[in-house]
């Protein structure tokens, strides 16, 4: 039994190290605004209900399912309001599979997530935080209002192609409602595009 689950952990670690980055990446280049807005199929500010873990149906790795309730839809189907998203690592007994910079979500808590559906171990087109920590901002109440904070700001991001390497908002995060209305119109400046055929 523990050889098994020595074995699990080790193969956990390994699918971790492989997948803890947005897909087709080796490491967390920066991702600003624009950028996290763009390449996701679904914004929400939204409050995390619930969560459970359990084995994949391999059993060789710790998944998560998260259901958050949207409070606000900024991309993606407006009647789309409660929903589960599937994320990497959690505890399971007395093993825990912890990715490094992923995504933490808390229930109770309220978040900006930027989500899309992608391929997990195990689970097949299941709707996730691609872009791990830098795909979800911590809502917190501050002196000059609610602001959102980048999860990214707790660890290193590779810099992008303009050197920066502090997630949008930096430290200090964004202003909720300036941040809402920069994706609102980054989504707007989306739809006005042209198809490329």
């Amino acid at each position: 039994m523990q050889r098994r689950r020595w074995l699990q952990s080790v193969a956990a670690l390994m699918i971790a190290a492989a997948v803890a980055a947005p897909a087709g990446a080796t490491t967390l280049v920066r991702a600003g605004l624009e950028e996290l807005v763009s390449v996701n199929d679904t914004v929400v500010i939204g409050e995390v209900r619930e969560a459970h873990s359990y084995w994949n149906d391999e059993g060789t790795f710790i998944l998560t399912d998260v259901r958050v309730t949207a409070t606000d839809v900024l991309k993606g189907n407006p009647k789309d309001r409660d929903f589960t998203i599937t994320i990497l690592g959690g505890s399971v007994g007395d093993l825990t599979t912890l990715i490094v910079a992923g995504a933490e979500l808390i229930p109770g808590k309220s978040y900006v997530l930027f989500l899309n559906k992608d391929d997990l171990p195990g689970v097949h087109g299941v709707r996730t935080v691609q872009y791990h920590a830098q795909g979800v901002f911590d809502i917190v109440q501050a002196r000059d209002g609610r602001r959102a904070i980048s999860q990214a700001n707790r660890h290193p991001l590779v810099p992008d192609a303009f050197g920066r390497v502090d997630p949008p908002g930096g430290a200090k995060g964004l202003l909720l409602d300036i941040m809402t209305q920069a994706i609102r119109e980054n989504v707007a400046r989306e739809g006005a595009r042209p198809e490329v055929q």
